[in-house]
């Protein structure tokens, strides 16, 4: 590994202007070019600022020419807005960069050397889509009841796999388990085969595959190319990789050991699709000589916001550690507020949205981040009443709209003749008259001859095995697709995809259609093929869309509204005043979560709570409800913990407004006291505090005398014995060996 290099030393030379204005850290982690180097950015901090200049002062100082630098992001977003700036701080564009996101990278790599697993060059990249339909008909081929095992569940299960880069052979019997009757490692294996016998990969495949062949021995010279090749990697939202992730990013590194990984360990919150915060955690393990640069100077919030969200994230065990803090004003404390219950949460948050209104606040500069998708109602129904413009973030995409779907299958057969999924979606799309038997007969030919659907269509409609009416649709359509095929080389794609949609009957089911939907759908079909033109040819499109997954970029937008949005879709974005309601045990941290992953999902739960108290600038209002409808059920609550680790230098709370009992909920509210510390109530928080604090004391006791230790018994649980005491709040391991959060007076001591 080469020794890492000093920082730039300003008195020896005049510093460039790309580095000029960045703070001591910020300079530190722009200019120390060699060895291992872990930048810990928190929010708000300039870390994309850092990152560009880093790149620009690699290539102005002749470290290293673009093309020998490996930079990685996790959004086609991130990766254009690193490239535009790193051209402006340099004042002219770079090429030949090896930019972009795991996926798009891999899928680059892989199209090099795909004859090595079994694909050739010209693979298609299959959406979600058409992978849960390709496992449905695997599930249906093996008399699998999809009713007990959903194509979902199983789909799910094979891409965690992937995430972390486990191959068919390497499943163990503990890892299939029961699924689909205990076939799921033979269903794996049955599916990465008709993946390759379709000469298609899904998004997990194109890591996994490159994985397969970087460690494969007699790959020695292509993996030893690679890491000389590049000789700086540098890769974003590292606390958001996965194992499959690290494991090509150590083999790609193993040569001069020039990494830089930049990310924030108190902000990795996708535990739920693969992350693992661990690849941070350990990055000085991994890189003994490791050098670590803490960027804490925060640009985006006030004093008593920063304050607020590390006094919650200081609770977390599993953390490298850092403060943030601002040379600007405390500003606002955070305000906390207790609600009977969600429709006066959302009354309360829809009247303070109307007075920052009135004292001309802009609603673009206003969200409401929400921990989970049900919430969202009461919140939509309120700013209707009101009269509030808002949008809905995290809704269908773009090309997840089902005309598109259906468009690009058609493009994606004219490219790909074997992309049997593709061209099963639109074979009777619009309406040809061909039913499931003769999909079915086409399959069977397909399967018999180890062929795609295509050519088995093409040669079955040379016998008798089909009906004459339907032999002459589908001749008619396998002759259309040759000729669509034809025009690649000839045509203007944009001219093509049109061409395409029209002579298919496509545009004209629609044209036809006299659903309110279908003006719209048009539409959406004219904007595809526009966008078809910015590409240079029509695979090139395809595999665009295929790596593109963020959501719809709303700029485009001149309407003022308010943003409502999951806590998940909020991360990287900021507004000058934040709503963040549904702060109760059981919502907020999920008692799913926690039923789950125990103190790891506890933890990722707090650092959600760090991201969304992080995105405000001016203002952060922190709300939790008495009771709330939670799938068609009422549901009693107490605050969430992660209100009580707030600390009280920095918070306003507010109290309830008038003492209430309601009847019929299992709910008793006291006012007193619960404007921001403690209320009474009942939840089912299910990890216990003590989890993630061992060293609180075994003889603290409650308000009513309740000490760690005590047997007790509640009418519907059960016996149980108290673990840990917080105020008028137990922790209770009960017989059936779930833990909950209760008030005191719900439960009976047992002498």
């Amino acid at each position: 590994m080469t020794s890492a290099a000093p920082t730039l030393n300003v008195s020896d030379h005049p510093i460039p202007p790309y580095l000029q204005g960045l703070n001591p850290a910020q300079l530190e982690a722009a200019s120390t070019l060699d060895g291992a180097l872990l930048i810990l950015a928190g929010a708000g901090t300039g870390k994309t600022r850092v990152l560009t200049t880093r790149l620009a002062h690699l290539i102005h100082t002749g470290r290293a020419y673009p093309s020998q630098i490996l930079a990685v992001t996790f959004t086609n977003k991130a990766a254009l807005e690193m490239r535009e700036r790193v051209a402006h701080l340099l004042g002219s564009p770079v090429e030949g960069w090896w930019l972009g996101t795991f996926h798009a990278l891999a899928a680059r790599m892989l199209r090099r050397h795909a004859e090595l697993v079994g694909l050739t060059s010209s693979f298609t990249i299959l959406d979600p889509d058409d992978c849960l339909r390709l496992i449905k008909q695997l599930l249906e081929a093996r008399n699998i009841d999809t009713k007990k095992c959903p194509p979902k569940l199983a789909l799910a299960m094979i891409e965690r796999w992937k995430d972390r880069a486990l191959t068919p052979p390497d499943i163990s019997p503990k890892d299939a388990g029961e699924v689909a009757n205990g076939q799921m490692a033979a269903l794996y294996a049955e599916y990465q085969a008709r993946l390759k016998t379709l000469n298609v990969c899904d998004f997990g495949d194109l890591l996994l595959h490159m994985i397969v062949i970087l460690r494969d021995p007699k790959n020695a010279a292509l993996l030893a190319d690679y890491t000389r090749r590049f000789k700086y990697i540098l890769v974003d939202e590292y606390q958001d990789t996965n194992v499959a992730q690290y494991l090509w990013l150590r083999l790609l590194a193993q040569g001069n050991g020039n990494i830089c990984c930049v990310g924030d360990d108190d902000q990795s919150i996708y535990g739920w699709r693969g992350a693992e915060v661990g690849n941070i955690l350990r990055f000085e393990q991994d890189f003994p000589s490791a050098k670590i640069v803490r960027l804490e100077q925060n640009y985006r919030s006030t004093g008593h916001i920063l304050a607020a969200a590390s006094g919650v994230i200081s609770h977390n065990q599993g953390r490298l550690g850092k403060t943030l803090w601002s040379a600007g004003e405390d500003g606002e404390k955070v305000i906390t507020h207790g609600l009977w219950d969600g429709e006066a949460e959302a009354r309360f948050i829809g009247e303070e949205i109307e007075t920052l209104q009135n004292k001309q606040w802009k609603l673009r500069q206003i969200a409401i981040l929400v921990r989970a998708g049900f919430q969202m109602r009461e919140f939509e129904e309120r700013l209707i009443q009101l009269g509030v413009p808002y949008r809905v973030f995290g809704g269908p995409r773009f090309y997840e709209r089902q005309e598109i779907r259906d468009a690009l299958a058609y493009l994606r057969v004219v490219v790909q003749p074997s992309d049997d999924l593709a061209f099963e979606r639109i074979i009777n799309l619009p309406k040809r008259g061909i039913g499931d038997a003769t999909i079915a007969t086409l399959y069977d030919g397909a399967r018999a001859q180890n062929i795609p659907l295509t050519l088995s269509t093409e040669r079955l409609c040379q016998t008798t095995a089909l009906r004459p009416k339907v032999k002459e649709t589908l001749q008619a359509l396998t002759q259309d697709f040759t000729r669509w095929r034809s025009l690649l080389s000839s045509m203007e794609h944009p001219q093509l995809a049109a061409q395409i949609l029209e002579e298919s009957g496509y545009i004209t089911m629609w044209k036809a259609d006299k659903s309110p939907e279908a003006q719209g759908r048009i539409e959406n079909l004219n904007e595809l093929v526009s966008s078809i033109a910015e590409f240079e040819s029509l695979p090139a499109f395809l595999e665009h869309v295929s790596l593109v997954m963020e959501t719809q970029n709303a700029a485009g937008l001149s309407d003022d509204y308010v943003s409502l949005m999951t806590l998940h879709g909020a991360k990287g974005l900021e507004f000058d005043c934040v709503f963040l309601p549904g702060w109760e045990e059981g919502l907020f941290p999920s008692q799913k979560s926690m039923d789950e992953s125990g103190l790891k999902g506890l933890e990722e739960e707090r650092r959600l709570a760090y991201v969304g108290i992080t995105r405000a600038r001016k203002r952060a209002v922190i709300t939790y409800a008495g009771s709330r409808r939670m799938y068609g059920n009422w549901v009693s609550a107490i605050p969430s913990r992660f209100v009580d680790e707030l600390p009280e230098a920095h918070i306003e709370p507010r109290e309830m407004e008038t003492p209430y009992k309601q009847t019929g909920r299992s709910a008793h509210w006291d006012s007193s006291g619960f404007g921001g510390r403690a209320s009474s109530g009942f939840s089912s928080g299910p990890l216990p505090q003590a989890l993630a604090h061992p060293t609180v004391s075994a003889t603290k006791k409650s308000a009513s005398g309740f000490v760690v230790g005590d047997l007790v018994t509640h009418t519907g649980f059960g016996d149980g014995r108290v673990i840990h005491v917080a105020g008028n709040k137990l922790d209770i391991r009960f017989g059936d060996g779930a833990i909950r959060r209760l008030i005191e007076s719900f439960v009976q001591k047992i002498d």
